[in-house]
């Protein structure tokens, strides 16, 4: 029997893009999920595969009876329940996202305390890191300096969150996981042109047959990223194997330019488009690249997707979702 055959675990935002995949392969583990969402529109949205194995609520987890209502009877809480954005929607928002995740956050650790839950995840970010950071970067440095200027709102939420989970730890005695992931992608990936990430703004932009594709920068700074079903995994790793409210980096040990990115974008796309570079806008942090060897240590995690291939299904599956455009 696994680990988490017969568990009762709690999914906060488990109708996500993160979140769905991680119910998905709870349910194939054999645990008994319960997933939140905020309201009933989306209740089931990217869940309907496994909508007849899992329980579900609608609420708002910034409102401590909601929050307790979803964690009472539950075993293993997951928080994956979180505001976020793309490069642009950081910068104009640093304030409301870090109240708004720090809310939930606040509402769902004081839920599990008070329930007695067995573990607690803390999902935290790689935004937490500060400009300087050594590349690769080891989790050591999560607390140095400030975290990236251009995205200081969600830097600063995690951190917070972080820092929460090990107060917890030593005052109530909370088995705490703390996980630090890096630039995540894939199928059900935010596409809204108002607040997606890099990688699905320029698949939305190419398919749609933008040409020439402006990229904002120069091209030369860098990301690792993360496909989603190795975020998925390594998340449930870090539950399963991982040391009370120690920081974990979940990343891929390919670190990208963005300039390559959007060039293997448009070869994955079938696009013939010449590529543009904006310096005067923004580009984020100048490199960003994960230090895998402590999850490789404690976790026996490493990634199996590499970037060209997830480009590949996650342009598969932005296509199914938008007929009108393969048509054209």
């Amino acid at each position: 029997m696994g680990f988490w055959t017969g568990r009762k675990v709690l999914v906060t935002g488990g109708n996500g893009f993160i979140g769905s995949h991680v119910v998905e392969r709870l349910v194939t583990e054999g645990a008994l999920v319960t997933s939140t969402a905020s309201s009933e529109a989306t209740r089931y949205r990217y869940l309907d595969r496994v909508r007849h194995a899992i329980r579900t609520l609608v609420g708002d987890l910034a409102d401590p009876a909601c929050a307790e209502e979803a964690v009472a009877g539950q075993e293993i809480v997951l928080h994956l329940a979180a505001r976020v954005g793309g490069l642009q929607y950081n910068l104009e928002h640093p304030g409301s996202i870090f109240r708004d995740n720090l809310n939930s956050f606040l509402s769902v650790i004081e839920a599990a305390r008070r329930e007695s839950v067995e573990r607690f995840l803390v999902t935290s970010s790689a935004c937490v890191y500060p400009r300087d950071c050594s590349v690769p970067t080891p989790e050591e440095e999560g607390f140095a300096g400030r975290p990236e200027p251009s995205n200081e709102g969600y830097g600063w939420a995690k951190r917070m969150e972080e820092f929460l989970g090990r107060a917890y730890t030593k005052e109530y005695g909370m088995r705490i996981h703390v996980v630090r992931p890096y630039n995540a992608y894939g199928p059900r990936d935010n596409f809204d042109e108002s607040s997606s990430h890099v990688i699905p703004a320029l698949i939305r932009r190419v398919v749609r047959g933008d040409n020439p594709l402006v990229v904002w920068g120069d091209g030369g700074a860098t990301r690792s990223f993360l496909y989603v079903t190795d975020f998925a995994r390594g998340l449930l790793a870090a539950v399963e194997r991982g040391t009370d409210a120690e920081p974990i980096n979940i990343g891929s040990d390919e670190e990208v330019t963005i300039g390559h990115l959007a060039q293997v974008v448009a070869e994955e796309s079938d696009r013939s488009v010449r590529i543009v570079f904006d310096p005067s806008k923004p580009i984020g942090q100048p490199r960003r690249a994960c230090d895998t060897g402590k999850a490789r240590r404690l976790l026996g995690f490493r990634t199996e997707v590499r970037l060209r291939e997830g480009l590949r299904e996650t342009i598969r599956w932005y296509r199914a979702q938008q007929p009108a455009l393969v048509a054209s």
